[in-house]
C-alpha cells in the first residue's frame, strides 16, 4: 500500500535554491553533498516507511564541482550510481576504480565508498538510494552486485529511465512512491540487459559489435544466415560470434531470429493472412520450420497467436 504522507525534498543548488523554490540547504539531508554546481534531488523523510518490499528513499542528478569528494565508511541504505559525463576515481570496499561516462556501481550499508571527481573534467552523475526486502535481491540478481562496478552499452537509455525516477520522486501524489519503485525495477533490468565488460566503451571491438548489431537490426528480412551477416558486415563469422558473446546475451543469429519473429508477429495481426505467406516474408521456405522457431521465440505457434489475436 502506498504511503500518502511521504515528505519529498527538492534541491537545485545552494546558490539558486531560494530562486527555484527548493527547500533551504539546512533542510536537506546530511548525506546530500554540497560540493555541487547544480543538482535535482529528492528524499523521503527517513522517519516514514511505505512498508513496501522496495522503497526508493532518495535520488537525483548532481553536477559535481571541481573539488567534489565524499568519504563514507557506511550508509543507511543500498545505493546505485551512474556516471553520465566526466571522470573521477572510486574506492569501493577498498578497491580502486576509474570512473568514466557509462560506469555504474552499487553499494550496501556496510560497504565503504570514496568518490573524487576529476577537477579538470568534473562528473555529472546520478544516484538512487533504496531499501526493502527486494533491494539486495535485485542488485545481486541483475547487478551490479553490492560493491560491483560495470559499464552499460546504452548510457542514454539508462539516463532516460533515471530521469523518469527523479520526476516521480519530485511529485507529491498518492502514486509517486510506487511509480519510483516500479521504475527502479525496470532500471535494474535495463542495466542487466546492457552490461558490458569494464573498459569496453570506446574500443574498436565494441564499435564493430555495435555496427554489426545495427546492420542486423536494419536488415532482418534481407539476412538469413550467420555467414551472410558476417559478409555484409565485412567481418569473420567466428569473430562476430565472439563479439556477441563478449558484449551481448545472445548470438548474432539468435538476435536475427528474434527480429524476424517480431516482424512475423506484426504481420500475423493482419486478418486472413496465411502462415505460409508470413514464413516466406521472413525468409523461411518451410512453414513447419518457421512455426517451430516462432513458438520458441514467442511462446505460441503462429496459428495459436492468430487465434488469440482474433479474440482480442
Amino acid at each position: 500500500m502506498d504511503n500518502l504522507s511521504v515528505v519529498w525534498i527538492f534541491s537545485t543548488s545552494r546558490e539558486n535554491a531560494s530562486r527555484s523554490g527548493a527547500m533551504p540547504s539546512e533542510k536537506q539531508p546530511d548525506f546530500f553533498s554540497i560540493q555541487i554546481a547544480e543538482a535535482r534531488r529528492f528524499c523521503v523523510d527517513p522517519g516514514l516507511s511505505t512498508g513496501s518490499p522496495l522503497t526508493v528513499s532518495a535520488g537525483g542528478r548532481e553536477h559535481c564541482s571541481p573539488n567534489y569528494e565524499i568519504h563514507r565508511p557506511s550508509f543507511p541504505h543500498f545505493g546505485i550510481e551512474f556516471v553520465a559525463q566526466g571522470k573521477g576515481t572510486l574506492v569501493l570496499g577498498g578497491k580502486t576504480h576509474a570512473l568514466v561516462a557509462g560506469t555504474i556501481f552499487s553499494y550496501s550499508p556496510v560497504i565503504s565508498r570514496d568518490i573524487v571527481s576529476d577537477p579538470e573534467d568534473p562528473m555529472v552523475k546520478y544516484f538512487l538510494n533504496f531499501s526493502g526486502r527486494q533491494a539486495k535481491i535485485l542488485l545481486e540478481r541483475y547487478g551490479p552486485a553490492p560493491g560491483g562496478v560495470i559499464q552499460t552499452s546504452a548510457p542514454s537509455e539508462v539516463m532516460a529511465t533515471w530521469e523518469d525516477i527523479i520526476r516521480a520522486g519530485l511529485r507529491i501524489t498518492p502514486y509517486c512512491a510506487r511509480i519510483a519503485a516500479v521504475l527502479l525495477e525496470y532500471l535494474f533490468l535495463q542495466i542487466a540487459e546492457t552490461t558490458i565488460p569494464i573498459g569496453s566503451n570506446g574500443t574498436p571491438a565494441f564499435a564493430t559489435y555495435r555496427r554489426c548489431r545495427q546492420w542486423i537490426e536494419d536488415h532482418p528480412l534481407k539476412l538469413n544466415t550467420l555467414e551472410q551477416i558476417a559478409s555484409d558486415c565485412h567481418v569473420n563469422a567466428t569473430y562476430l560470434c565472439r563479439l556477441f558473446r563478449r558484449f551481448d546475451h545472445q548470438s548474432p543469429y539468435q538476435y536475427l531470429l528474434k527480429l524476424k519473429m517480431r516482424h512475423a508477429s506484426q504481420r500475423l495481426h493482419v486478418s486472413g493472412i496465411a502462415v505460409k505467406q508470413v514464413a516466406e516474408e521472413v525468409g523461411f521456405s518451410d512453414p513447419s520450420h518457421f512455426s517451430r522457431v516462432f513458438k520458441t521465440v514467442e511462446g505460441l505457434s503462429p496459428a495459436q497467436f492468430a487465434r488469440f489475436r482474433n479474440r482480442c
